[in-house]
């Protein structure tokens, strides 16, 4: 069996960063192969990607387990902007940024950047995500490919990259924010007691 390191093994899955094998991303399950887990659970995947994995790993091919997922044509998501309410839901969930659109405005969905992960549906409240056939009868592989993505893997990292950013940037705030509290209270504390010091001495007078 050969031992394939976990990047080698990213390289070959399709980064739609769905969660249906089990992992919260592509990554995770590449590291996941790399440490001893089925090689069977991408169904975007399907076929060839287990057979692609077989080869690259040595493990035996083995039929996509159907429990997480089934092999199928390529879908977008598409918003029907008449019933969005604008409540970002599915912008959060989305694993790429394929979604646009400001609180209480209508979204919309980026058709380059989709990846058909079926993650937004789910979180949408009134239910106007619908996921949409792009592939006609092509599946897995055949409906995907390697140049859609390695655009799927940029535009998650450059996700993870902008979330990571936006962490820091809030608890830059918040650290300021500290700050100034603190400093308010301490600048309280000292009008408070020169205000108790000057009526000490009022008191001493009289």
């Amino acid at each position: 069996m050969n031992k394939a390191t976990s990047e080698e093994i990213l390289a070959l899955l399709p980064q739609t960063q769905c969660k249906k094998c089990g992992y919260e991303c592509c990554r995770d399950y590449a590291k996941a192969i790399e440490e001893g887990a089925p090689i069977n659970r991408c169904p975007t995947g399907g076929v060839k990607g287990i057979r692609r994995l077989s080869r690259l790993t040595g493990k035996p091919y083995i039929p996509l387990d159907s429990q997480y997922g089934e092999e199928r044509p390529r879908h977008i998501a598409v918003i029907d902007e008449s019933s969005c309410i604008g409540c970002r839901l599915c912008i959060k969930a989305c694993p790429v940024d394929a979604i646009i659109g400001t609180n209480g405005f209508t979204h919309t969905v980026l058709p380059l950047k989709c990846t058909g992960c079926d993650l937004c549906p789910p979180v949408c409240p009134v239910d106007c995500i619908i996921m949409k056939n792009v592939s006609g009868t092509k599946t897995g592989w055949d409906a995907w490919s390697p140049m859609l993505a390695k655009r799927a893997r940029v535009n998650y990292e450059l996700r993870e990259k902008r979330l990571e950013r936006e962490i820091r940037e809030e608890n830059l705030r918040l650290t300021a924010l500290t700050r100034a509290g603190k400093a308010g209270h301490k600048k309280k504390d000292t009008v408070k007691a020169a205000i108790e010091k000057a009526r000490a001495r009022s008191a001493q007078k009289n």
